[in-house]
């Protein structure tokens, strides 16, 4: 067997021809296809390489791989371009003409404080790279994650970037995705023990970089305030950032003082009649707590409640109680809240650039941390007098 010279890599060369075999009916759906040994010798390639062409058509969805049978045309397979999708295997692909790729975003949400600089970096890095993105919104909510996975991948996407959604087990989408090894990103948070390619900020070095700011300014009765982690790697590594702050700096960590089931900051749950709700509990807190004399939280609309929850029960901010958060809206007269933070615009870029690369069958890193910038508000100043 022959091939031409070409620029492109040989395992891509060596996907181009199976796959146009295929569609010619070289190969017709459920008939055995060379195996990885036989292309190497016809192509005189390593193995390596025809296992990696075979690996693309097996995402793109022209073949089942059955271990110790061998490769075999998709009986899915039609005129159509097809590619992975759920338990059963394939689905229609459209093609496009203009050769354009899409990029499919699935985010819990985005506002002001956090999210929408995510979504400007990745618009701006689908522009330089003549692509486009497609966004779509889960809310939080794993079963509207899985719709979003799926129906992306049902729009014939060429990579997904993905928010995950908060809770304590991932979604099984995903976890085809990484067997299938679909090009894909996660964003602002990891999945342990799955091998899929993550980009977040370093939680824990940003947040002991911010506890660390209220020690010196006289702070040692810090009430942290979070809602539940349900084992969200971003929250969780927040929570271990300000245990090792105290720890390194020889204070006691007193958990009484925490409130660590907010849950009217979620997105399913963020309306007045909650808020309000909220707001009481916090009251509540800071009257049964009257030592705390600064808060830490989790992110800007858990500040903002608990400002107005302060301010509502005769406290001065920040001459009564300091509040540190993550993010903060950049309002005209400066910022209100001492916060970190984070590189929205490069994380989104990143994110974006590395499906590409991953399509492209170049590796990138497992986890990518990003640092975060302390950027000092009025909500924060010199422990009060007692």
């Amino acid at each position: 067997m022959s091939h031409e010279s070409s620029s492109k890599p040989m395992y891509e060369q060596i996907f181009e021809a199976l796959r146009d075999q295929i569609a010619s009916g070289k190969y017709v759906p459920g008939e055995r296809i060379p195996s990885e040994k036989e292309l190497g010798e016809a192509y005189n390639v390593s193995r390596i390489t025809s296992k990696k062409a075979l690996e693309m058509l097996t995402q793109e969805g022209y073949i089942v791989r059955q271990p110790g049978r061998g490769s075999f045309v998709s009986e899915h397979f039609g005129s159509s371009d097809v590619s992975p999708g759920s338990a059963t295997g394939v689905i229609t692909k459209p093609r496009r003409e203009n050769g354009k790729l899409l990029i499919g975003l699935v985010m819990t949400d985005f506002g002001d404080s956090y999210g929408t600089g995510l979504v400007y970096g990745m618009e701006e890095a689908s522009r330089q790279h003549d692509s486009y993105l497609i966004l779509r919104r889960s809310l939080g909510v794993p079963a509207n994650e899985q719709e979003a996975i799926l129906g992306l991948l049902e729009l014939g996407v060429d990579g997904l970037i993905i928010f995950p959604a908060q809770g304590e087990y991932f979604n099984a989408e995903i976890l085809k995705l990484v067997i299938s090894q679909y090009p894909f990103v996660l964003l602002d948070r990891h999945l342990k023990g799955v091998s899929a390619s993550s980009i977040s900020t370093n939680n824990a070095a940003a947040t002991k970089q911010m506890i660390k700011h209220l020690f010196d300014l006289g702070h040692t009765h810090i009430a942290l305030m979070t809602g539940p982690p349900q084992d969200t790697t971003a929250i969780e590594e927040r929570i271990e950032g300000f245990i090792q702050a105290h720890a390194e700096s020889g204070i006691v960590v007193d958990r009484r003082l925490w409130m660590d089931h907010i849950t009217a900051t979620l997105p399913t749950a963020f309306v007045p009649e909650n808020k309000e709700k909220e707001k009481e509990n916090i009251k509540k807190h800071l009257r049964e707590h009257p030592k705390i004399t600064a808060l830490f939280a989790m992110e800007h609309n858990i500040a903002q409640l608990a400002y107005e929850a302060a301010r509502e029960s005769g406290l001065r901010i920040p001459e009564d109680l300091s509040i540190v958060c993550f993010d903060s809206p950049d309002y005209a007269g400066g910022f209100l809240f001492t916060h970190m933070r984070q590189k929205q615009e490069e994380m989104g870029r990143l994110a974006f650039e590395n499906v590409l690369k991953l399509r492209n069958g170049e590796s990138v890193p497992n986890k990518i941390l990003l640092d975060a910038e302390l950027i000092t508000g009025s909500s924060t100043g010199p422990v009060r007098k007692i």
